[in-house]
């Protein structure tokens, strides 16, 4: 009897040991599995980073150890339809999956039907994505409802222990942006591109051009410093010159159609390039560049009336010349465009300068074979700073920069957000981002933007690189903390502005029913109390003329409102950001 029992135990113990042997073996073999397939990675297309072979290797390892207890998931992420977004489903969601075993579907919509979908998800407290690229625009959304988790907290709490040790959130460039007023992190940096200035360095280059201009207005054709100077060029090559190389030319570019992106073309800071907020940066305090001004972090109104400045002398200058330069100097069919059917304009070759130009466009306007782009591939433009209009003051910001940044929603269940976090980490890690940054050109990393290969790239990118490494990058920002509700305040603008661009309404007529539209929507939410952070409490009504005699915006109209024009030459506004 003894003998049977040790005998079964015997068989006992080597079916058991079974297993684990085999689980061993299976293990080593995943294992194998993951770091082959890193390795194929940073051979054949991680090729570019500031880190070595080495250390990207060493980083996707942590990657696949700290995806164990998330393989085999599926994660649903979702973002707008920029390169770099397009680079990161059709790229980098593949290499996350075989780096780590979790499947990633990362889905490419339009940029409106993202927003929909995470108001949707704010809302109904339903899960319809586990993470979003979303515009930092809405962190003044995100601050005041209390809906997303914010990334400081996670990277303190439940993710500490899935949150890379080479994150390195000093080198990224635009966390300024998506920091609410608690000083908390709420969303994480994936691509940012500035709306600049772009001309044709060719035709301002050449000298009979430059003779004809310095006859007609008394001063060098150059990048222009102000909005006189620009209007000047636009009207030298609309009106004076007409004609190059057998086409006929036009000084400025813009779009008009009533269409959602009209208002993005506003509230992408148009009036803060005319300096109707405050001074301020990343935005104007107590009144940004929507007009908007908060008191103790609480909107409290954009009407003049309310102390705000949308309706406001410098906003109604804003707007009167976008409708005057649209009808006077751009091509009579950029009435009736919108955003993206404007866009590639510029690149057929007729167009000498615009002055709401998205740096994004930068890869499309570099292609061989087109009008702007010489034999060699150097671009016939360039990009400089946009200039800024009459009411616009040292130390305020100078224009938009689009940061498209991870959000991620307290809906969310929490195993499905760390792992989709582990996601947003490797799109913005060092092993990739520098090659993800050649691919879209939306540099989110210091190390990035100062490497050799963006150096190397700069010739070809008409002053991407140069305006990235400057200080002047810092003056452009996206709509910040002051906008209590983007989704429901932004869709306003295109409605009321479409009035002004197509002369149903003068500019103050259009923006003062803008203006109030805006306090009627921050007064439901002030009545609703939906907002437990910081929501609207509206000032009463006054004169606007108190408000109009207070130091900063709301500011009184001036007396003159084109000064006299002032340009810089090109090459020397690159020496005076080097010796900065």
């Amino acid at each position: 009897m003894l003998r049977y029992i040790m005998h079964y135990n015997k068989k006992k113990i080597a079916l058991a040991a079974l297993p684990i042997a085999v689980m061993l073996h299976s293990a080593s073999l995943w294992a194998d599995q993951y770091s082959d397939a890193a390795e194929k990675w940073v051979d054949n297309e991680f090729t570019v980073s500031t880190l070595s072979k080495q250390q990207q290797l060493e980083e996707l390892h942590w990657f696949t150890e700290a995806a164990k207890s998330f393989r085999g998931m599926e994660i649903n992420v979702a973002s707008e339809t920029l390169t770099t977004h397009k680079y990161e489903s059709q790229v980098l969601a593949k290499a996350f999956t075989e780096i780590t075993g979790i499947k990633l579907h990362h889905d490419l919509i339009q940029e409106g039907d993202v927003i929909e979908k995470l108001q949707t998800q704010m809302q109904s407290g339903r899960n319809i994505y586990d993470a979003y690229i979303n515009d930092s625009d809405l962190i003044g959304t995100h601050f005041r409802y209390g809906k997303v988790v914010p990334i400081s907290d996670m990277m303190a709490g439940d993710g500490k222990d899935y949150t890379s040790p080479t994150l390195d959130l000093d080198d990224f460039i635009g966390l300024s942006f998506t920091t609410g007023p608690d000083g908390k992190l709420y969303q994480l940096p994936d691509q940012q591109f500035a709306n600049l200035y772009w001309f044709r360095a060719d035709w301002f280059a050449r000298p009979d051009l430059k003779a004809k201009f310095k006859s007609i207005y008394g001063y060098d054709l150059g990048v222009p410093v102000n909005w006189s100077a620009y209007q000047d060029i636009a009207e030298f090559f609309t009106d004076k010159v007409k004609n190059l190389d057998g086409k006929r030319v036009y000084g400025h570019m813009d779009y008009g159609k009533k269409d959602p992106s009209l208002g993005w073309r506003f509230t992408d800071a148009w009036f803060s390039m005319a300096g109707a907020g405050d001074k301020g940066l990343p935005n104007g305090l107590p009144v940004d560049e929507w007009g908007i001004r908060v008191e103790n972090c609480q909107p409290v109104g954009s009407s003049v009336s309310r102390g705000g400045a949308t309706n406001g002398p410098a906003a109604v200058y804003a707007t009167q010349k976008y409708v005057d330069w649209l009808s006077s100097y751009a091509p009579p069919e950029a009435q009736g465009m919108t955003f993206s059917e404007s866009g590639p304009v510029p690149a057929q070759g007729n167009v000498a300068q615009q002055i709401f130009w998205y740096t994004a466009f930068t890869a499309d306007m570099t292609k061989k074979g087109l009008p702007v782009v010489n034999e060699d591939g150097t671009p016939k433009w360039r990009m400089a700073p946009s200039p800024v209009g009459p009411y616009w003051e040292q130390g305020m910001k100078k224009g938009y920069q689009d940061v498209g940044s991870w959000t991620f929603m307290k809906s969310t269940p929490e195993k499905r957000r760390l792992a989709a976090w582990l996601y947003a980490q490797f799109t913005t890690s060092k092993t990739v981002s520098l090659k993800k940054t050649l691919v879209g050109l939306t540099p989110i990393r210091e190390s990035d933007i100062n490497s050799q290969a963006m150096t190397d790239a700069a010739p070809n990118l008409g002053g991407l690189v140069e305006f990235y490494r400057s200080p002047a990058r810092t003056e452009w920002s996206p709509t910040g903390t002051n906008v209590p509700d983007y989704p429901k305040l932004a869709q306003l603008w295109w409605q009321y502005v479409s009035q002004a661009a197509s002369g149903e309404a003068t500019p103050q007529e259009a923006l003062n029913g803008l203006a109030a539209a805006q306090d009627k929507v921050m007064g439901r939410l002030e009545r609703a109390k939906v907002q437990p952070n910081c929501g609207p409490k509206l000032n009463e009504p006054r004169d606007e003329a108190y408000w109009l005699a207070q130091p900063g915006a709301p500011k009184a109209k001036l007396a003159n409102e084109k000064p006299q024009g002032v340009t810089v030459a090109y090459d020397e506004l690159l020496k005076s950001w080097q010796q900065k």
